[in-house]
């Protein structure tokens, strides 16, 4: 789980952005969003102007930007000869996940946003103007809903991050058949790491594996998800905290720790080997460390006893959400 903080040209553009109003104005609006977070509703009944948008940036960014870095990591670390050149973010926002996508594959070449809100896409067209990638400078932004979202042309990754919770049910499957259309290479969906935005993973998971996708991460298999209510899968992912996202949400605490839900698929069927993945915080033991693990033959638990010198060294910095060999 390393920090993944935003490239600095993303945090001074916020930190523009957010100069014209006032802190207790911005802490007034990131309240106001976070409260509609927790409701699960959808983030176009709150983001309505400037002050909106600049403390939408300031507070949650740093954390939607952590959580799809890390979806691509996880992409990244099943599928290392993937380097996409083509990039489609839908339900963009302000474009964090594009932010992430380009500083995990700095020879990505074009990337297109696609979101309905007006106020975000003007935030991030500002943001890109002020990227030091041209590929981000260069991006084209374009007003669409996520369930109208049909391009011309195919792309090597399609991003959907915090997006498709915000579809109605009955728009999933069309969305995601044509999302998966898109896809030429992969297609990452990021959701928030609660219930309700697992159970849209799982749904999305099912969708995708009928429709021919191969999962990269997290699952290590396509069979059927062996997640049982009240559990959920999820991750965690700590982030630093800038003084401002630090006084616009009240917090004293440096860092912040972002729990999300993710899926990354592809139609690449030659992935790296298979391993378990896990999927809770690591047990430290008198005897050992315990890990919670996800494999080919389900959810088990495992313990690595200290006495087994190099075992133990092997997975002494595992962390929620790596992978173990089985």
């Amino acid at each position: 789980m390393t920090d993944f903080a935003l490239p600095m040209a993303f945090q001074r553009g916020i930190e523009n952005l957010a100069a014209d109003y006032s802190g207790r104005r911005l802490a007034s609006c990131a309240e106001k969003i976070s409260g509609n977070y927790i409701a699960h509703k959808p983030s176009r009944s709150v983001i309505a102007d400037g002050a909106d948008v600049a403390a939408y940036l300031t507070a949650r960014s740093p954390a939607t930007y952590a959580a799809c870095a890390a979806a691509l990591s996880a992409l990244a670390a099943r599928a290392p000869s993937f380097a996409p050149r083509g990039v489609l973010d839908i339900g963009a926002g302000p474009g964090t996940a594009s932010w992430a996508a380009v500083e995990r594959w700095p020879n990505i070449e074009a990337v297109s946003m696609l979101d309905e809100n007006k106020e975000m896409l003007s935030a991030g067209a500002t943001l890109c103007a002020g990227a030091d990638h041209p590929a981000l400078r260069n991006a084209k932004l374009n007003r669409a809903m996520i369930s109208g979202a049909i391009e011309a042309e195919r792309y090597d990754l399609v991003l959907a991050s915090y997006a498709i919770g915000e579809l109605a049910k009955s728009e999933l499957r069309a969305t995601l058949q044509t999302l998966w259309g898109l896809a030429q290479g992969a297609l990452v969906l990021v959701e928030p790491g609660t219930p309700e935005g697992f159970e849209r993973i799982r749904r999305a998971r099912e969708i995708l594996v009928e429709a021919g996708a191969e999962i990269a991460a997290p699952c290590p298999h396509s069979g059927p998800c062996p997640i049982r209510t009240p559990d959920w899968c999820h991750f965690g992912q700590r982030l630093p905290r800038s003084r401002d996202h630090m006084r616009v949400k009240g917090a004293k605490l440096p860092f912040e720790d972002e729990k999300f839900s993710y899926l990354a698929l592809t139609r690449d069927a030659s992935l790296e080997s298979t391993r378990a993945r896990i999927i809770d915080r690591p047990r430290l033991e008198k005897f050992g460390m315990e890990f919670r693990l996800c494999g080919e033959s389900g959810i088990s638990d495992r313990l690595i006893l200290k006495r087994d010198k190099p075992a133990y060294r092997a997975v002494a910095r595992k962390k929620w959400g790596d992978t173990l060999p089985i």
